[in-house]
């Protein structure tokens, strides 16, 4: 038998891909990894000299800040990403009901406009918009004689401030997945469809819907990425206040990692998160994803 030749073009085209992929996503996560179960305080003179081994993440499992601030994640994914998903469908079915090509075009690409904002720059849009004094939403309501809202000074409006923003960002998102989804649905499959369920409510839960799974399996995973790991809007809006009440667990872990300077403890807490967000992300798997055939 001869040897089979090594395709050294091929290899050289994926190096570098590998190479980036190695430097800024495989190694910052092993090093995350080590430095969870060793002491590794910045404010100390040598860093991570020696393993604790599992006494970061019992910290972590006895600390009640980190858990009240991943019940308010929790409580955040409620608040936005339903909304999101009911918003973005809503806006997928008219968009693909726009039989006027130039139309249908325009309203796709103003659907990538908030997309294309960086969470920062949203989040300076949000103080803008929701600050008490010369916001434009208590102008609003100052239309209506209503007094105005300290929209970043109280908790409930504080956590619902945040939730606004991340729906209208998030939700165009939401509303092109789905739109993808219905692109596949064949003319013939439609046509039958209407004949048989008729239009409305029904052809949507008959024959479109099981075409939006896929879709929503994506968004659910995605979303709950983002929402684990959600921290420069928040931090630019409420920097996690008034008090702790909008601080998301990674605002959270931010504040144990670079004020109270525990890395240690801090990546533990971000190793959990990863674990957390594959577990739930196989959930989301197995209880939405169907394979549809064309």
């Amino acid at each position: 038998m001869s040897r089979q030749r090594v395709n050294w073009p091929a290899i050289s085209l994926i190096a570098p891909a590998v190479i980036v992929l190695l430097a800024i996503g495989i190694y910052p996560l092993l090093f995350a990894l080590d430095i969870s179960f060793r002491q590794y305080q910045l404010t100390k003179q040598y860093l991570g000299t020696g393993y604790v081994g599992f006494q970061n993440y019992v910290a972590v499992f006895n600390d009640p800040l980190f858990w009240q601030s991943l019940l308010r994640t929790a409580q955040f994914f409620l608040l936005t990403v339903p909304l999101q998903v009911v918003l973005g469908v809503l806006i997928a079915l008219f968009i693909d009901g726009v039989r006027w090509r130039p139309l249908s075009f325009v309203m796709r690409v103003l659907l990538v406009v908030p997309i294309a904002v960086t969470p920062t720059v949203v989040g300076l849009i949000g103080r803008l918009l929701f600050n008490r004094d010369f916001g434009f939403m208590n102008y609003l309501l100052s239309l209506f004689n209503a007094p105005p809202v300290s929209w970043l000074g109280e908790p409930v409006p504080a956590m619902l401030t945040i939730a606004l923003v991340d729906i209208w960002q998030w939700t165009p998102f939401v509303a092109l997945v789905m739109i993808s989804g219905l692109s596949m649905i064949s003319q013939d499959v439609l046509e039958s469809g209407q004949l048989e369920a008729g239009r409305g409510w029904n052809l949507f839960w008959h024959v479109q819907a099981p075409y939006l799974l896929p879709g929503l399996t994506a968004v659910l995973i995605l979303r709950t990425a983002d929402i684990l790991k959600l921290f420069d809007m928040v931090f630019v809006l409420t920097r996690g206040g008034p008090g702790v009440s909008t601080e998301l667990v990674s605002v959270y872990i931010q504040r144990v990692g670079f004020r109270v300077f525990d890395m240690g403890v801090a990546s533990a807490q971000a190793i959990l998160l990863l674990i957390l967000c594959i577990v739930l992300s196989r959930g989301y798997i197995r209880l939405f994803y169907r394979e549809i055939e064309a």
